[in-house]
């Protein structure tokens, strides 16, 4: 599903050429879930960016379900990115003056669905991760978790062939960020694809599947 073959990516930080990708090979395979760990500023972000094509590689190729993404125009990596990936990160990233219904439903608007069939679609999700209740509460109204669930939901009603979570957990006490984890394995048992990056190793492995970033480079993690 997912191939890096010697992938790099370059930023120039006044004079000095920073690697933040350094030739990383990766295969994920349909149905995996792995996490990435790695230390702040190891290359975690440029890779998810690079994966989520929100981003391109300096060097190298990334074929995304056996197509090479440098043969895309930017509309088709739109419409990966609307399509193909559901993106849950850190910081829930909702629409402050939307409700969580709202904020669940805009993918699907974008996608051109129908108001009855996106209505039914998401009441589904947002019931599935329980948190149809608070439908009608704007972000500022719900705790964390409560926006990590909308969020969640958010990634799900286009029923993405990929889950890519930045640090998912990263803003949550360890409480929630468990109930959180518990979502993303019920996710896997229903064999969806999930890539999950970390700093946390208590997080990591709860995945099946562990890669370690350090100075761009990749490395699998025994577990």
């Amino acid at each position: 599903m997912i191939e890096f073959q010697n992938i790099s990516k370059y930023y120039q930080i006044g004079e000095e050429e920073v690697h933040a990708l350094d030739h990383v090979n990766l295969h994920v395979s349909k149905g995996e879930f792995v996490s990435i760990i790695g230390p702040s500023g190891s290359g975690k972000s440029t890779l998810m960016n690079i994966i989520g094509c929100l981003d391109l590689a300096d060097e190298g190729i990334y074929i995304l379900d056996d197509i090479p993404i440098n043969e895309y125009s930017e509309r088709e990596l739109s419409k990966i990115r609307n399509q193909k990936i559901g993106f849950i990160f850190q910081s829930f990233n909702l629409i402050s003056d939307l409700t969580a219904e709202e904020n669940v439903e805009l993918p699907l608007i974008y996608q051109g669905i129908p108001a009855k069939e996106r209505k039914n679609k998401v009441r589904e999700v947002l019931e599935k991760v329980d948190i149809y209740s608070r439908k009608n509460h704007l972000p500022n109204q719900l705790s964390g978790g409560q926006q990590q669930r909308v969020a969640i939901a958010r990634a799900m009603v286009t029923n993405p062939s990929l889950y890519l979570a930045d640090e998912p957990t990263g803003n949550l006490d360890s409480k929630t960020g468990a109930q959180i984890m518990k979502l993303f394995q019920e996710l896997h048992a229903k064999g969806n694809t999930i890539l999950l990056i970390t700093h946390d190793e208590s997080i990591a492995k709860q995945s099946k599947r562990m890669i370690r970033i350090q100075d761009g480079k990749l490395e699998e993690v025994k577990k």
